[in-house]
This record gives structure tokens, C-alpha cells and sequence, in this order.
């Protein structure tokens, strides 16, 4: 992305409302596709497009976190909308969902891959990579841990942190961008309700995860 236009891309990011998360997360996950994460770090912002998402529909759902119930582990799912749920997985990553449907019902969908648009390089830093090729960002923000290294996210950190607020230094917004060619798929290397299509994806974006790349178990 050059100069310009991350300007003009960046001028025209506005949050999204709480209420757009307030639904169920199959419709949160397919409106989701196209809008940006952010991360303020200072002076420094992060942004990258949101290509690749899962959803997963609360405690009927048993790939799903909250199929356990309420807990103090995963109560971020049971609402307000619009908050981080973060994990540790495999006792080497960390990944992002937001929580979806009204309070007091569980919901979320999984940030699965992005595509990198602003500050490239601490991406880079942060997933202690070289920067690599335009051609190749995908080795940034193609996969549920990575993305989260790339933008420095752990569970201590941005757990229960507002995604709907500027002010949290976490959130997600919207530019000019409209999706298109959006697909859905069955969700990642799960062992349980492996055949819903639950996995929404933006087709022929390179940042998209290869299927064959474990997801991180539920």
C-alpha cells in the first residue's frame, strides 16, 4: 500500500457500532470481512484488512468455548458485544475473537487471517521476521497466531478489551472497502461440528489461510 493511499485509507476508518456485534455471529462474521483491526501503539497505528474469520454460535455450539458454560475463563463470551475474548493455545500462541449476540448469550467469531495494510515493519518486529516482499505479507497475518503476534495481542493484555472504542487502543473499524467473492467454508481443524460452514473467507485474497494449516483446537 503506498503512502497515499494508506492516508486516505486511514482518514476514512470509523469503529464500528456495538450494535453491529449485538447479532448473530454468522452474520457478524460475514459483515466482518473487509473491515480493519487497529492497533494504537502511540504514535504508531496498525491496520490490517480482515480477510478470514470463523464463527462459532455459543453454548449449542460444541466447537465452541462457551459450550462449557458460563466461567471465569471465558466469560468475555456472555457479553456486552464488541469485547476481545483472547486464548493461549498449545502453549505458544495466542487468539482473538469478539463477542457477538445481546448480553447474557453467548456468540463469537475467531479472527483467522488478515491482510497487513499499515505499519508493516513492527509487524515484522513484533513476529521477529524480516519484512517481507509485498508479494508475501501473508507470512505477517495469515493465521489465528500469527496475526496476533504481528499485533502484539496476549490474553493479559487485551482480554476484555472494548473493540467497538478508539480509545482502548484495540478495535475495529471500517474504511471504503466493500467485500466481494466472499465464501464460506467448513472451520479449521476442529473435532467437532467439522461440517457446518462456519468459516467465511475473502476468496483469491493471498493473505487467506491454506486449509491445511492447523487451526488452533477449541
Amino acid at each position: 500500500m503506498n503512502k497515499q493511499a494508506s492516508e486516505a485509507s486511514l482518514s476514512a476508518i470509523r469503529p464500528l457500532p456495538r450494535t453491529f456485534f449485538a447479532r448473530s455471529p454468522r452474520r457478524v462474521a460475514r459483515e466482518l470481512l473487509g473491515k480493519v483491526l487497529v492497533r494504537d501503539c502511540g504514535k504508531l497505528r496498525l491496520v490490517a484488512r480482515i480477510v478470514e474469520v470463523e464463527a462459532y454460535l455459543g453454548e449449542n455450539d460444541p466447537a465452541a468455548h462457551a459450550a462449557a458454560g458460563n466461567t471465569p475463563r471465558n466469560s468475555v463470551l456472555f457479553g456486552p458485544p464488541g469485547y476481545a475474548y483472547v486464548y493461549f493455545i498449545y502453549g505458544n500462541h495466542y487468539c482473538l475473537n469478539v463477542s457477538c449476540e445481546r448480553e447474557g448469550k453467548a456468540g463469537s467469531v475467531l479472527f483467522r487471517a488478515l491482510e497487513p495494510l499499515l505499519g508493516i515493519e513492527q509487524m515484522a518486529r513484533s513476529r521477529g521476521i524480516p519484512v517481507p516482499d509485498p508479494r508475501h505479507l501473508s507470512r505477517l497475518t495469515s493465521g489465528p497466531g500469527r496475526l496476533a503476534q504481528a499485533f502484539g495481542i496476549t490474553r493479559a493484555r487485551d482480554n476484555g478489551r472494548d473493540l467497538t472504542s478508539p480509545a482502548s487502543g484495540l478495535w475495529i473499524g471500517a474504511d471504503t472497502f466493500r467485500a466481494m467473492n466472499i465464501q464460506l467454508t467448513p472451520r479449521i481443524g476442529i473435532t467437532k461440528a467439522t461440517t457446518q460452514p462456519l468459516r467465511f473467507i475473502l476468496a483469491g485474497n493471498p493473505c487467506v489461510s491454506r486449509t491445511k494449516v492447523p487451526h488452533p483446537q477449541r
